[in-house]
């Protein structure tokens, strides 16, 4: 396994191990493509405190959808994906009490990159006001589910761990299950702002950046909680790793010699830095707005807004 990958993906870890071929004692691994829409949905299931240790993930499952023109201006190709997205959500949820959801948007708001959860949160169709205004009565005649969400923002703006604020609104409102939403890091350039990533494992903020913040699952929480994110960054040293192992493969070096040149390149410092797309301000808008009709979607039928 390569070690050195910076990555929020549990299926880029996957492929990290040099052994593509050969099983992960505690690992499964299944896939399925949509050839019609283009969309490739992976299933990484850790199921054990092996697969675990191998992996560097909690236990749980870890769905990958992969959809190459997610970044695209189609509508028409949007709409299949927030699908597929809502599919895989009730997928995770399982038999889980889904009345009262709290969902999170992480991320601050100012820094485009990291905006994918506040812009989230904005496109949501929330409830739990009108249900409270009208009674349960209106709840089960829109079939409507009880949803609230938040920006909590970062800690730069709020002096707060997240946690921390997350954990005082549960206190009042009492969710049976909490979506976390959050921008990531990938390995890969081409899975910038294309690739959806579920998981029941929750989150830790700010991990793929290396800038972790005390992590958001049903351990620290007391309640499930559902993590979906994409990725919007890619670490530059990976930028630079990949140009010139595709350069030296093409032109004619050992593997041994590409491996030995690569490890002594990511022994350089860049100072942690990311690159994002020039078209990332569009690109979040969309694929926020993406996100967003599949959450909807999952927990209420669209009915004509009271407020």
């Amino acid at each position: 396994m390569n070690t050195n990958i910076r990555t929020d993906l549990a299926l880029e870890v996957r492929e990290s191990f040099a052994e593509d071929d050969v099983e992960i004692r505690g690992v499964i691994l299944t896939e399925e493509y949509d050839k019609k829409n283009k969309i490739r949905i992976t299933n990484v299931v850790i199921k054990d405190q092996h697969g675990a240790k191998a992996m560097g993930k909690p236990i749980g499952t870890y769905i990958t959808i992969e959809a190459p023109e997610l970044k695209e201006a189609s509508d028409d190709y949007h709409k299949p994906v927030s699908e597929v997205i809502s599919k895989n959500i009730i997928k995770l949820i399982k038999d889980i009490d889904k009345d009262n959801v709290l969902i999170v948007g992480l991320g601050n708001r100012e820094v485009t990159p990291d905006a994918l959860g506040p812009y989230t949160v904005d496109n949501l169709f929330i409830t739990r006001h009108l249900i409270k205004e009208y009674g349960d009565e209106f709840r089960t005649k829109n079939h409507i589910g009880n949803i609230s969400a938040i920006s909590p923002g970062v800690m730069g703006q709020t002096g707060m761990e997240t946690s921390e604020i997350i954990k005082g609104i549960m206190k009042e409102t009492k969710p049976d299950l909490v979506i976390v939403i959050d921008a990531l890091a990938s390995r890969s350039i081409k899975r910038v702002n294309t690739t959806i990533q579920l998981s029941d494992t929750g989150i830790c903020p700010g991990s793929g950046v290396g800038n972790n913040r005390k992590a958001l699952n049903e351990e620290t929480l007391g309640t499930k909680v559902i993590a979906l994110g994409v990725p919007t960054v890619v670490d530059a040293m990976t930028i630079v790793v990949d140009t010139l192992s595709q350069y030296m493969e093409a032109t004619g070096f050992e593997d041994n010699e590409i491996n030995q040149f690569t490890n002594e390149i990511r022994n350089q410092s860049m100072d942690n830095m990311f690159v994002t797309p020039k078209d990332i301000d569009e690109a979040v808008k969309r694929i926020s707005y993406t996100i967003s009709e599949a959450i909807n979607a999952c927990f209420s039928k669209p009915i004509k807004r009271l407020i």
